[in-house]
Order: C-alpha cells, then structure tokens, then sequence
C-alpha cells in the first residue's frame, strides 16, 4: 500500500460477545469527550444501521462503516484517514465479539483493528462472574498477540467488591482495568427484532446524560485519550482517481424518515461524489414525490409503520406512477417490502403497498436471512449489466411471496459466504431493482456511476418529450 501516514488519536471498543455493552460505552464515552470540547470523530465496524444511529447523537458527529466485504481494505483505510483527519481522537465501536465476523473472520473488529493500527479496550460483560473475568480477558490478549489489547472495562457490575474482585485478577495476569460500569436499567438502549430500537424512534434526551455521567465516575477517561494518542502512525493508501463525474447532475429522490433510515453515510456520499444531487422525502408524510431522476428507498421498518404508509395513498400512487414512466428505482429491504403490493405485519395485519413489484411481503416470528452475501446480477438493471458480482449483506425478518402468474423476474443470484448456498432474490424489470441485498456504494462506485447514468439518461428522455 502506497502513499503517506498520518497520526490519528484513535480507539476501538470491541467486546467479548454480543450484548456485552459496548454500544453503551460508546456512547457515553463519545458524550464525555464531546463534554471536555474535542473533535470526536465515530465508526461502526461491520454491517450495522441502528448502533450509528445512536453514536451519532451521543457524538454530535457522522458515523461511518468500516467493513472489508463490502469494500476493499485500500477504499476503508481511505474513508478512515479522510473522516478522521483533523479530529482529536477517534472512536470505533467494534462488531460481535472481538474476532467474530464473516467468513474467516473477514470484517472482524480483530481484522480491521490490525489494519488501521487501532488500540483495542474489551467490554466485559461482568454480570455473572467474578475471577473468570480476568480470564477471559486473558484468552483474548493470548488468542492474537497481534491485536493490540490494552485493556478491560467491565459492565455491568453489582458492587464494588465484585469490581474488586476482577480487579485484583486483572492485576495478577497484567492487564489494565480501565472502568467499570454497574448494573442500571436506566442505561439500557430499548430493543425489538432487528436489535436496538432506531434513535428515531426511541427518543430518550435524558439518557445520553445518563450515560455520559455514568462513564464520567466509572471510566478513565485520561488513560483511554493517553491510549489513544499512542496509537502508531496510520499509513494511508494514495488516492485512486474513481469514476468520473456524470453529467447532468441528476436529483435523487431519497426516502429518509421513521420508516426508513438504513443508510451509509459514505455511500450517499459516493453518489454526490459522481453528480448527483440528493433530495430526502418522507413516505410517512409527503403526498407526493420531489421532483427528481431517479429514486432510492433504502431500508428500515416499514413494518412497524405499515397503516401510515398504507394511508398516504397519495404518494403510493405518484411512485407508481413515476416508476411506469420510467424513473430509475433502487430499493433496499424495506424499500422492496413498500414497493410490493401488500405488507402483512406481525400481528397478521395486512396493508396496502406501491404495488410496483408484483408480490406480497410476509413478516415471520424467526429471521429469515442474515450475513454477507455475494451476489450475481442475472440480468441487466438500473445498478449494474448481467454478470456483475457485487458484495453485501442480508437482515431480515420478512419473506416475499410471488404474486404473479407468468415468471418472475429474479435480480440476483445470492451466495452465503459461511454455507455456500445459493437461492435466487429481488425483482428487476426494467428500471426497477428492488431486492433484500444491502449495499455500501463505496465499496462499488461504478455500480453508484451506473445507476446515476439511468438516471441521466431518463432525464434526457423526459427532455426530449
């Protein structure tokens, strides 16, 4: 990897399973740095929406993905120096436990914190342990000497004679105890079936206080900033020149509310990077689309929405109608589930959708898919030609239901990166692709270049009539 280093204060909180509270942590730590007047910069690893969403209004910052699946290790270590350039410290919020990922461990918090040269801090989730904390904290500093352990934080305490007790342990096996965090109900993030419940939905403006008062009395602040400054020099990949500019500068229509919030900052980005220029509507309130050339519905839960979006039949029935015209039409998960004809909710409720793809959508008691996938385009589509492999990942709950007597127009042909098994996905018919596939464009410019040229290109029919 060609190119210079810069010096970058930087951390990664990773844990040693999921649920150990490590999004908490964050959290309150990105506050109390906010609190003392630094430029906090955050970062999520691996595929999440919901996490960033809270960091964001705990940090007062953009919160950015870092994965190697779903974007090479050069385009990561580049979106890191770029977002954290000028910041006095930078905080990563680690995936799973500490050397849980895809697989062969790619896009583990252990892969990403050796690539960018990231100190790792542990969360302990120290419920229901006293001594084997230590131990446990042992088997990871010796699992991969190469990742570089620093130290533990324990949450979830019930005393102090329990942090005691793992304290002395910590000692005896040399490794630092950096906080402590007790048991407290009031510093629990809300849940439902995806994990935590969006920051959109679960508007609490007193917690953030709380945490951060909790980390301020339980966490020592100064030494994770002195770890964080000791962290080496990051060694940044020269930049590579990407596709070029489309012309003509197309809008696109953007879904961004309640329903739908599953978006990458860096990959919107992307698409302002090429020309386009962003419009954000609501499908929750807005009759009617912006004007623009083409449309992106991202993901989120339009489940727990569905009588609203069944109700603004007025905009259901402009998409539609933009979509027979031919406007360009991205969608992601929950955007598939508005674009399908019915969405039938948990309680077995069923509501009216946009109708564009000719299916219906069933939400299910158990997951359906979750993972990184790779993916082969099986015909052309507004995104990319035939034959494209792209990289992403799967989470949901909901299933699709053909509704269509003649064949139904599959876009994708998915693989699981840990089985193996391949299964047909989405809808593409013309300048529709709508799919349970989740994307980060930065990873995949020319796919973004692809689809503004659509929209381009729609533009200029639109034009011409």
């Amino acid at each position: 990897m060609s190119g210079k280093t810069e010096r970058i204060p930087r951390l990664l909180i990773a844990a040693a399973g999921s649920g150990s509270g490590k999004t908490t942590v964050v959290g309150g730590l990105l506050a109390a740095l906010c609190r003392r007047g630094l430029c906090v910069r955050a970062y999520k690893i691996g595929p999440d929406y919901i996490d960033p969403g809270h960091q964001r209004r705990a940090g007062h910052c953009e919160v950015y993905n870092l994965d190697t699946w779903m974007m090479d290790c050069e385009a990561m270590t580049g979106l890191f120096a770029r977002t954290a350039q000028g910041a006095d410290i930078a905080v990563v919020e680690g995936v799973m436990g500490l050397f849980d990922g895809g697989e062969k461990g790619i896009s583990s918090s252990a892969e990403i914190a050796k690539l960018l040269g990231l100190p790792v801090v542990l969360v302990i989730d120290a419920r229901s342990m006293g001594e084997s904390a230590a131990a446990v904290a042992l088997g990871f500093r010796e699992y991969d000497r190469s990742v570089d352990l620093r130290g533990v934080i324990l949450n979830r305490l019930g005393s102090d004679s329990h942090r005691d007790i793992i304290a002395q342990a910590l000692s005896r096996v040399g490794i630092p105890l950096l906080g402590a965090l007790k048991r407290d109900e009031a510093l629990a993030l809300p849940e439902r079936h995806l994990g935590l419940t969006p920051i959109e939905e679960a508007e609490d403006a007193g917690r953030v206080a709380r945490v951060r008062a909790a980390v301020e009395a339980g966490l020592d602040i100064d030494a994770l900033l002195t770890i964080a400054r000791s962290a080496p020099p990051l060694k940044v990949p020269s930049s590579l020149p990407g596709p070029p500019v489309v012309t003509g500068s197309p809008r696109i229509a953007v879904a961004k509310d309640e329903a739908f919030s599953f978006y990458y900052p860096e990959s919107l980005t992307v698409l302002e990077d090429l020309g386009a220029k962003l419009v954000f509507f609501s499908p929750l309130r807005d009759a009617a689309l912006p004007p623009a050339e083409g449309l992106i519905l991202g993901g989120g839960f339009p489940e727990m929405f569905a009588a609203r979006l069944e109700a603004n039949a007025s905009l259901r029935r402009d998409i539609a109608a933009k979509a027979a015209s031919g406007l360009p039409v991205l969608a992601e998960c929950g955007g598939l589930m508005y674009l399908s004809r019915s969405l039938t909710d948990f309680e077995g409720h069923s509501f009216e959708m946009v109708g564009v793809v000719p299916a219906s959508c069933q939400m299910n008691d158990r997951l359906q898919r979750v993972g990184y996938v790779e993916v082969t385009a099986l015909r052309d589509t507004v995104l990319c030609p035939k034959g494209t492999v792209l990289r992403g990942h799967e989470f949901h709950f909901s299933s699709l239901t053909n509704d269509a007597a003649e064949d139904f127009p599959d876009a994708f042909l998915f693989e699981r990166t840990r089985t193996g098994e391949t299964y047909r996905g989405g809808y593409a018919r013309g300048n529709v692709l709508a799919s349970y596939l989740h994307l980060n464009l930065l990873g995949f410019p020319a796919a973004a270049q692809h689809f503004l040229k659509n929209c381009a290109a729609f533009a200029a029919r639109r034009a011409q009539l």
